[in-house]
């Protein structure tokens, strides 16, 4: 019996897509198709890819509006926003750019004696497990880099975000790369483990919740396959005595609420300086009652419902734990209607809150902060350090240089000043701990997609 794979809409609650899942005879029969399809496609030259990709990118914008909203149906970010064009493009873009410089051999010597160089060389098939928070932005960090560095790819996406990967892959076939090369397939836990455990790829990309990390370990054990893990987030703000007050809050309270606080690097909890704290949490507090809880696609909507019903009685249990153990919810949820116990779910700002309390250590994913008051930045470090995973921090300072100095005492794997929720192409995605492990992004994405070869040719014989 065929299993379907069903993407439920968060916006009415009904089927919004389902697809049939491949069985493991097919899932296999898919993976031959790229293998035998990557090597002419890496013969090609290099930027011959790079066009493609490109060209790829330019077909999905012009899909832009069916795009829009297929992702407001899919997971209930508002249409207002626009999708993730800007980011899938800046990437696309950046990385094209320095692919020839990244993948270019390392000359060690080139004499009349010996020549020896590194190489990168493709891993031969990639396949990207992707999440459904930012469906296309997630997709193309590994995408772009593992196709231009001479990769087939397999993609396998969430089933909240069924229809992304028939988008991406419309119009990257579309622009011209062959259909074996870039597939998109709808897979069940059990035969992408399979696959995985069988060693049908070179390098799996997976981003997810750290249990879904561990199950990919499991499935990789003893294959030796790479892989790059990015799970989950914690991430916190920690605003200073000479922080610009406006400024921290408006970015911070934006990176906590916006996607409905669905984003790997959202800030997920606050410390605030206790000479600025209750100014801090007034001005917070402000700031959430002007969000507009509502239909996705209408234009007043500023957050749009939790993906799946699941999401939001999580976050509901760790808001009411968190009440019970003496927090106070400064947020009155009749300020938001749609708050029915469904996807829709109220944003929240907690105080009162410490790290024995759920909502301050384990990963929210949703519309909720909690905000502490610090006594100094020994203390700030503790907090921020005193969790399971490492994604990013955000800093709120004039001084970089004491943003710098604190930022070397953090267990993270990006440290920003005076910003939050951010990717810079040029600078490595990663992180540690529960975060998970390798890098996207930056010269060091390449890295990921190739392995390095060695060539060690003595021109003479004596």
């Amino acid at each position: 019996m065929t299993k379907m794979i069903q993407c439920i809409s968060p916006v009415n609650g009904r089927v919004y897509a389902e697809r049939p899942a491949l069985t493991l005879a097919e899932a296999e029969a898919a993976v031959a198709r790229a293998k035998a399809a990557q090597p002419e496609w890496a013969e090609r030259p290099l930027d011959e890819r790079i066009a493609l990709v490109k060209a790829g990118v330019a077909r999905l914008n012009e899909m832009k509006p069916q795009v829009v909203e297929e992702l407001a149906w899919q997971m209930g970010r508002p249409t207002r926003y626009g999708g993730e064009f800007g980011g899938v493009n800046d990437r696309t873009n950046y990385m094209s750019e320095i692919a020839a410089e990244t993948l270019s051999p390392m000359v060690v010597e080139n004499s009349n004696l010996f020549e020896r160089r590194i190489e990168r060389e493709p891993h031969g098939l990639v396949f990207i497990v992707a999440p459904w928070n930012y469906p296309y932005l997630t997709t193309i960090n590994t995408l772009a880099p593992a196709l231009i560095a001479g990769n087939a790819v397999i993609l396998k996406h969430a089933t909240q975000t069924l229809l992304v990967g028939e988008r991406l892959a419309e119009a990257f076939h579309a622009a011209g790369i062959p259909e074996d090369v870039f597939q998109n397939v709808v897979l069940d836990h059990h035969v992408t483990e399979e696959l995985i455990g069988s060693r049908a790829f070179g390098f799996v990309n997976f981003t997810g919740s750290v249990g879904g990390g561990a199950a990919m370990e499991k499935a990789a054990a003893g294959t030796f396959t790479a892989l790059g893990l990015e799970l989950g987030g914690k991430d916190p703000g920690y605003v200073m005595d000479d922080a610009d007050l406006d400024a921290a809050v408006d970015s911070l309270m934006d990176g906590a609420m916006y996607n409905a606080g669905q984003c790997c690097c959202g800030i997920e909890r606050i410390y605030v300086h206790e000479s600025l704290y209750d100014a801090f949490v007034e001005k917070a507090v402000d700031w959430v009652k002007n969000l507009k809880l509502g239909n996705p696609f209408e234009e007043t909507t500023t957050l749009g419902p939790m993906a799946n019903r699941r999401f939001a009685d999580m976050v509901r249990s760790q808001i009411a734990d968190a009440v019970t153990d003496g927090a106070t919810a400064l947020i009155d949820p009749a300020l938001f209607p749609e708050d029915d116990g469904g996807a829709y779910l109220a944003p929240q700002i907690l105080v009162g809150v410490n790290h024995e309390m759920r909502v301050m250590r384990e990963e929210s994913f949703g519309p909720v902060v909690g905000i502490m008051p610090v006594k100094d930045d020994d203390h700030a470090i503790a907090m921020m350090n005193d969790c399971d995973y490492g994604l990013t921090v955000s800093l709120w300072t004039a001084d970089s240089t004491r943003a710098a100095r604190i930022g070397r005492r953090l267990e993270t794997g990006t440290v920003f000043q005076n910003r939050c929720d951010y990717l810079d192409p040029a600078l490595c995605w990663t992180g540690c701990k529960d975060t998970g492990r390798g890098a996207a992004l930056s010269p060091l994405g390449f890295h990921s997609v190739t392995r390095p070869k060695s060539y060690h040719l003595k021109k003479v014989t004596k």
